[in-house]
């Protein structure tokens, strides 16, 4: 949702203002760590770092001791880690960030090398098979301070880097005096060159020639990442973290695809959203009454544009306050009636919860005073100030913030006398704070009882102070500051000198904090409704979050360069960061939309997994049904997103079973091709559907994109469209016009017909869509389950299609039960010369087993 948008005027304009970036040039002066005690076995290397000469303290005071941790976890993973002999420098908790298991392979069998030099120290990843060189921290001397860490690597010359999110700036990063800076911010208009939302510490780097290998750092503090040229011209890429360790993952890839699978390894591979969650979405922050609410859902369907899921912003709320309706506008039994109506027609609604509690005389508070399980501040509960005004946030590391989470889910979504959500939208959970720092607790606090004045101890023992941070800190102002948008660490946020319950500082997690709320709040739903996956859409992301959530992109504003944004956003999170289902604002948050961007986005949108129309209280209304237009525009596309629903949950399946990302950056299919590399404005849906909107402004009547040397389909026509690695142009775009392709050698399933909602798409037949390549074959597959039980208890199908020399087969597990059957089989393309462009024949395959089909006896 918004972030403070009274500041909302100022995001009208696409800003592409950076912060300034600190002078770190007085670590130029460290003199770097010795090797010494160095430990090899098959499967890695131990080693103790000293300081090789007088500490230079050049941000804060220089750790003398370290030791350097080498593992080799599988044939294509390595891990690097240069940690404090002490290991009282805070590390990334386990419970938040699981680590993949550690030191399976070793030397031999890697397919990635490790090497160091002792003095001063540094070390370099390289491909055992060629030599080449992936990584080299030589490019500079290592410092390890207790509040600022550099370490710096070589890049090859105009590197092709990818990832590093979450941002707004093109896909491909650029590689001159670029800093991307991570710390989590309520950052309305995601403007270009700052820090947004979300962290995700890992970037792709793409070699012409050679393949692609991924770097991860695990590593949750604030932090400035440097792209740039030294005076000698010599690429590089630099981290300046304001604290934690070097914890490195090397994936090896070596292609794109590869590498993201390999990501997932270690950051876990993402939940599966239930099938409903990919139909049509519909929000307003600014829908004042139930009954308007109401309103709009008659109208979708008046308009026979279909709905599958309506959202309320915090509007239902009393007085902002989460986990309350509004008695005069939101009365508990008109919800309950809407909520009916929808279930009775299979569609469903959604209400969002934001992490802070409001500071006030109302059961939810009293509850979490009561459980301890706030953030506290000098003996008391810490209070920001959000929608409600003062308000408290969850601590999610205090043992009962669990249950007492868990309880308010239970009772405010009890399906009898609560409001029974089907699935759950988080927000401001960066966390947000609305009041200026220093902000001491505002407004009259309750009195607490001596069990809840909690006063932080002292830490003594090796146990307690292991990983929690080291002592002494300036956890408000570092001396070094990173190029955080809104100026200081403390800004637009809960203070970071905030200190957990098992002790951790808030300056060490706060960029983790929207991802265990997002934990937290999934694990809540599921116990509330046991056996259904739930969807939970999140604001705030950290490596990993995938596993639990998916996210969309924040608050945009209605322009063209939001429009093209939200595609490189999208890519950026399913592809790169492994959370699937992710989605922007369609028709734009901010600001006013117009009638042809909208039409546009609605065409857009509908190839983005999470496909919602949503916009800010006080902007012109867009909901699809408002212009005649954009209706078409909207009907038009959720008809071929509806058909295409199990090709592309079937996608997702696969995202959540392998890692293979559901969407496909141009360069991930086409590795090898130099011209897709900077490409971000078309991408592929799924595995075999390309998608190339028109990019441009009000006027702009044509679609350009380019096509790689393959054989490609019309999706609309079947007209076989050979790709000569040129850019094509399309003119006479309408409104309800997107150019979709379908990929040589691959096999689509697709329903035959679409409907209202996806209970119903999913009574429907199946047709394949067979697009040969130039050998004439084609391969694709089917997956199929109920679409919502975590537990498919093994009811599942998924059918392998093979098609070669005019047969068409089918094999695979086939246990999930269902009346739908293949009804048509279309072949695009040919081997003769005189092919038709297509062909088509009416068959009745069941989904029973396996099968063979004779298309050419067929077909005649």
């Amino acid at each position: 949702m918004k972030g403070v948008f009274a500041v909302l005027q100022a995001t009208l304009v696409a800003v592409a203002s950076a912060a300034t970036v600190a002078d770190n040039s007085a670590a130029d002066r460290c003199p770097g760590y010795k090797a010494s005690n160095v430990k090899t076995s098959a499967h890695g290397l131990t080693a103790d770092l000293k300081l090789a000469g007088k500490a230079c303290n050049a941000f804060s005071n220089d750790l003398e001791h370290l030791k350097l941790v080498v593992s080799y976890d599988t044939a294509e993973r390595l891990h690097v880690q240069i940690v404090d002999t002490d290991e009282q420098v805070y590390q990334v908790p386990e419970s938040v960030f699981p680590r993949p298991a550690s030191g399976g392979a070793d030397r031999k069998s890697s397919v990635l090398k490790f090497d160091y030099k002792s003095n001063p120290f540094s070390f370099s990843v390289s491909r055992t098979k060629t030599g080449e060189v992936l990584f080299d921290s030589s490019a500079a001397s290592l410092v390890f301070e207790s509040q600022y860490l550099r370490l710096r690597t070589r890049l090859p010359a105009s590197p092709n880097l990818y990832g590093l999110g979450e941002h707004t700036d093109s896909m491909r990063l650029p590689t001159s005096g670029y800093t991307r800076t991570l710390w989590n911010l309520d950052n309305p208009g995601v403007g270009q060159n700052q820090n947004l939302y979300g962290s995700h510490p890992i970037y792709y780097d793409h070699r012409e020639g050679s393949g692609t290998h991924g770097v991860f750092l695990l590593n949750s503090n604030g932090m400035d990442i440097r792209i740039d040229s030294d005076k000698d011209g010599h690429q590089y890429l630099e981290y300046n973290t304001i604290g934690g360790i070097f914890d490195f993952y090397f994936l090896a890839g070596p292609s794109p695809i590869e590498v993201s699978k390999q990501y997932a390894q270690v950051a876990g591979l993402p939940a599966l959203t239930p099938y409903s969650g990919l139909g049509l979405h519909q929000c307003r922050w600014g829908y004042a009454t139930i009954d308007e609410v109401a309103e709009v859902v008659a109208n979708y369907s008046a308009a026979k544009i279909p709905l599958e899921t309506m959202w309320t912003d915090i509007d239902y709320m009393e007085g902002r306050a989460v986990f309350s309706l509004d008695p005069k506008n939101f009365p508990l039994d008109k919800v309950q009636s809407l909520v009916k109506q929808l279930h009775d027609n299979t569609q469903k609604y959604v209400l969002m919860v934001d992490p802070a509690v409001a500071a006030k005389d109302y059961a939810p508070f009293h509850r979490g005073v009561d459980k301890n399980a706030f953030m506290m501040f000098k003996g008391d509960v810490y209070r920001g100030v959000v929608w409600p005004g003062p308000a408290s946030y969850p601590d999610w590391f205090a043992e009962n913030t669990t249950a007492y989470w868990n309880n308010e889910f239970a009772q405010f979504f009890a399906p009898d006398t609560g409001v029974d959500i089907d699935y759950l939208w988080i927000d401001m959970n960066e966390p947000s704070n609305f009041c200026e720092f220093p902000c001491d607790n505002p407004h009259r606090r309750r009195e607490l009882g001596p069990s809840q004045q909690v006063v932080r101890s002292s830490l003594a023992s090796r146990e307690e102070t292991l990983h929690k941070g080291l002592p002494g800190r300036d956890l408000l102002f570092p001396k070094y500051q990173i190029a955080t948008q809104d100026g200081l660490l403390p800004n637009k946020t809960a203070r970071p000198d905030l200190v957990h319950a098992n002790g951790l500082t808030l300056y060490d997690t706060h960029n983790l904090y929207g991802t265990m709320m997002s934990s937290f709040s999934r694990a809540a739903m599921v116990a509330r409704r046991p056996t259904k996956r739930p969807l939970v859409i999140t604001r705030s992301t950290f490596a990993g979050a995938g596993t639990h959530v998916s996210h969309w992109l924040g608050d945009n504003v209605s322009t063209w360069e939001h429009y093209l944004w939200s595609i490189r956003g999208m890519l950026a999170f399913a592809s790169l960061f492994q959370v699937p289902v992710v989605g922007s604002d369609v028709c734009g948050f901010g600001g006013d939309t117009t009638e042809t961007l909208c039409a546009r986005w609605a065409m857009l949108g509908a190839f983005q997994p999470f496909y919602r129309n949503h916009n800010a209280i006080g902007q012109r209304a867009q909901e699809f049904y408002r212009w005649p237009s954009v209706a078409a525009a909207a009907r038009k596309a959720i008809d071929i997103r509806y058909r295409l629903l199990d090709y592309f949950y079937t996608a997702l399946r696969e995202q959540s079973a392998s890692g293979a990302p559901c969407l496909n950056p141009m360069f991930f299919l086409y590795p090898a091709d130099e011209a897709t590399y900077g490409l971000d404005a078309q991408f592929f849906y799924g595995p075999s559907l390309l998608v190339a909107p028109v990019v441009g402004d009000e006027r702009t009547t044509e679609a350009s994109f380019y096509l790689p040397k393959d054989t490609f389909y019309d999706f609309y026509t079947h007209e076989k469209v050979v790709g000569e690695g040129k850019t094509v142009t399309r003119p006479d775009q309408k409104l309800d016009d997107l150019p979709l392709f379908l990929r040589g050698g691959t096999i689509t399933p697709l329903r035959r017909a679409s409907a209202m909602t996806t209970s119903k798409v999913r009574e429907q037949d199946f047709e394949l869509v067979v697009a040969l390549d130039d050998e004439g074959a084609a391969s694709g597959s089917l997956y199929l389950d109920d679409g919502e039980s975590i537990d498919q208890h093994g009811k599942t199908t998924l059918i392998n299609f093979a098609y070669k020399d005019g047969v068409l087969s089918g094999s695979g597990t086939f246990n999930y039960v269902t009346d739908s059957a293949i009804s048509k089989v279309t072949v695009l393309g040919g081997s003769a010369a005189n092919a038709k462009t297509s062909s088509s024949g009416e068959v009745k395959q069941a989904l029973t087993g396996a099968f063979k089909i004779d298309m050419a006896k067929l077909m005649g």
